[in-house]
């Protein structure tokens, strides 16, 4: 072997040692949830239901004192997200995702305040107008400098690579928050679809109000979404919220998709009571589709 490529295999091994980890614990929480739900149409025999949630996870600091973190977190016992995250202090956190979002346009796809559920969640499988890109097996990086952080994603799908960057500018106004994003989703081997959002959120004590502007451009039937809410944090425990969203198909056949909703949580210690009403007209652009959506629930956090 020549002294090159011995010097290079010392630096390695070097570097391995530098980086091992000597420190880290690992926890388990889960969650216990019994809900009533139903909606406009919705001929299901029995409206209750119990969902289960178990998630692990574990950090431990590096000896160049970067920390590495994991979790797994399954869901009435099957798999649901995973993630293991680098932080690396002032540099930044390096994330690779599985179905979680901790960076990227998923992560600020809806940054409308709520006290539960998006508006227009449960009552259309499509989530039109909603941007997003893959994140299955897919790599994150996020860093701030000063109030402003850049979010970004990369991910490889079947049909081609997802990729998006986020700016988000915090307190540039003392309680508001402002952000843009944009990201392209590949829906086959020749066809990329171009997502993009921007929003505002502004908060003054007990009230929180935002605006969000989304667009997703296809080969057809593009799609423009505008959202709107306030959250009020009635107290410590409580909190209400309203939101409206509206999606423009440009496509002369399909109307509007408007939708609405109201949500509440009461939060005592580990038990949450939560009550969610929502409803849509003119479900993917279907004039007379109607769909409403209401579930009350009691979770339990251990």
């Amino acid at each position: 072997m020549n002294k090159i490529a011995k010097i290079g295999l010392t630096a390695l091994a070097g570097s391995l040692v530098a980086t091992s980890a000597f420190a880290g614990a690992m926890s388990v929480s889960g969650s216990a949830k019994v809900s009533y739900a139903g909606g406009k149409g919705d001929s299901a025999a029995n409206p209750f239901s119990n969902s289960k949630g178990i998630s692990f996870s574990g950090s431990g600091e590096l000896d160049n004192g970067m920390t590495v973190s994991t979790g797994y977190t399954m869901t009435d016992a099957a798999f649901s997200t995973s993630h293991v995250s680098l932080d690396m202090g002032d540099s930044g956190t390096l994330h690779f995702m599985n179905g979680t979002s901790k960076a990227g346009l998923n992560k600020y796809q809806d940054m409308m305040p709520t006290a539960g559920e998006q508006v227009w969640d449960d009552v259309d499988t499509d989530d039109n107008g909603v941007v997003g890109t893959g994140n299955a097996n897919t790599f994150g990086y996020e860093v701030s400098l000063g109030s402003i952080t850049a979010s970004a994603s990369m991910g490889r799908e079947a049909q081609g690579t997802d990729t998006s960057l986020v700016l988000v500018a915090d307190d540039l106004v003392d309680g508001m928050s402002i952000g843009y994003g944009m990201g392209t989703n590949s829906t086959s081997s020749t066809v990329e679809n171009d997502h993009s959002t921007a929003y505002v959120t502004y908060t003054s004590g007990m009230a929180t109000v935002g605006v969000q502007t989304s667009s997703i451009d296809k080969a057809s039937a593009d799609e423009d979404r505008l959202a709107a809410a306030i959250s009020l944090a009635i107290n410590e425990n409580m909190s209400i919220s309203y939101g409206i969203s509206t999606v423009d198909f440009e496509t002369a056949s399909l109307s509007d998709e408007e939708s609405s909703g109201v949500s509440a949580s009461y939060t005592m210690g580990g038990m949450t009571i939560a009550a969610v009403f929502n409803s849509t007209d003119s479900v993917a652009g279907i004039s007379g589709t109607d769909k409403e959506f209401k579930e009350v629930s009691v979770a339990f956090a251990f």
